[in-house]
């Protein structure tokens, strides 16, 4: 069983359920971040082929992958995705291409400690 599969029961397993922070290309050249447990149903959402997707995608399609993340759980989606929309475009394009990586540990800063 893969960590994304239905159990013989038929209910997903949400314990083993891994998240996903993504960053895709609109039509118009922008980058768009987000997170989810599913990126391709995300992206199909995006493009308008299901329902749900974001506002701002909608009126920049069609919108295309660049780049994703596994990442272990939805804390941790949600720190990265706040980090990675505060770069700017030249480092999300490094973020892409491999060049920057950036950690899903919690900072310093973030965990309530100072």
């Amino acid at each position: 069983m893969t960590d994304d599969s239905t159990p013989d029961n038929g209910k997903k397993s949400v314990s083993r359920r891994h998240w996903y922070v993504y960053l895709i290309e609109c039509a118009d050249g922008s980058l768009y971040t987000g997170s989810t447990t599913d990126v391709e149903r995300r992206l199909r959402q995006h493009n308008g082929e299901l329902a749900g997707g974001a506002r701002y995608t909608r009126v920049r399609r069609p919108v295309a992958l660049l780049w994703r993340q596994c990442v272990p759980d939805r804390s941790a989606a949600l720190r990265l995705e706040v980090r990675i929309k505060g770069l700017n475009r030249r480092q999300k394009m490094a973020l892409i291409k491999g060049a920057l990586v950036l950690s899903t540990a919690p900072t310093e800063a973030g965990n309530g400690n100072r």
